[in-house]
C-alpha cells in the first residue's frame, strides 16, 4: 500500500496538463448544413408558389423537406468524398463522384435499380454543374468587385462624367438655353 499511496502523491506533484479545448464544427460540417438549411428555405419558397398550394395546404413544407433531404446527401457525400480523396473543396471531381453516390442512394431509394442508375447520373450532371458554375461566378464576382468605377461603353445613352467633362457640358446647356431664350424674345418682338 505503500507503494501505491508513493504512486498517488507523484502524480500530485506533477502539473496539470492544459485543459483540452472545445472542438467547434469543421468546415465540412458547416458547408453542409448551410446549404442543407438554404436548400430548405428555397424548397419552401418553391412551394409557396406552387399551383398545387390551394388544394394542398402543407406543400411548402413537402417541398422543403424535400429539397433539404436531397441537398444534405448530395453535399453529404460531396465532402465524404473530399475527405476521404484529400483533396480540396473546390474540385469539381468530389461534385461529380459525390452526386453519383447520392444519386444512387436516393433513386434507389426513389426507382429500384434502374432509378439508381438515372438518379445517380442526373446527380453527378447537375452537381458538377452547379459546382463549376459556382466557382465561376464566384471568380467573376471577386473580378468585378476590384474594379474601381464601372466602365461604360462610348456607344451608351448614360455617361458618368468627370468634373471637366462636367462642366463642359452644364456651359454648353447654358450656350443652348440662352440661344432658345433670345429666339423667343424676337418671336415676341415681331
Amino acid at each position: 500500500m505503500a507503494s501505491g499511496d508513493q504512486k498517488f502523491q507523484e502524480r500530485k506533484n506533477q502539473p496539470l496538463s492544459p485543459p483540452t479545448p472545445i472542438v467547434e464544427p469543421t468546415t465540412p460540417t458547416k458547408r453542409v448544413l448551410i446549404t442543407t438549411l438554404l436548400a430548405g428555405v428555397i424548397g419552401g419558397g418553391a412551394g409557396l408558389v406552387s399551383k398545387h398550394r390551394k388544394a394542398y395546404p402543407n406543400i411548402p413544407t413537402i417541398y422543403a423537406t424535400n429539397f433539404a433531404i436531397v441537398a444534405g446527401c448530395y453535399c453529404g457525400a460531396r465532402e465524404f468524398v473530399r475527405i476521404t480523396r484529400r483533396s480540396e473543396h473546390d474540385d469539381v471531381l468530389n461534385s461529380t463522384i459525390g452526386g453519383l453516390f447520392s444519386g444512387a442512394l436516393l433513386g434507389r431509394l426513389q426507382g429500384g435499380p434502374y432509378g439508381a442508375l438515372r438518379y445517380s447520373v442526373i446527380f453527378a450532371a447537375m452537381g458538377t454543374a452547379s459546382n463549376y458554375a459556382g466557382h465561376k461566378a464566384k471568380a467573376v464576382l471577386e473580378n468585378f468587385r476590384n474594379k474601381d468605377s464601372i466602365k461604360l461603353p462610348e456607344w451608351f445613352p448614360i455617361q458618368i462624367l468627370d468634373e471637366e467633362a462636367l462642366a463642359k457640358k452644364k456651359a454648353q446647356e447654358h450656350k443652348i438655353f440662352a440661344e432658345r431664350s433670345f429666339g423667343r424674345l424676337n418671336k415676341e418682338e415681331t
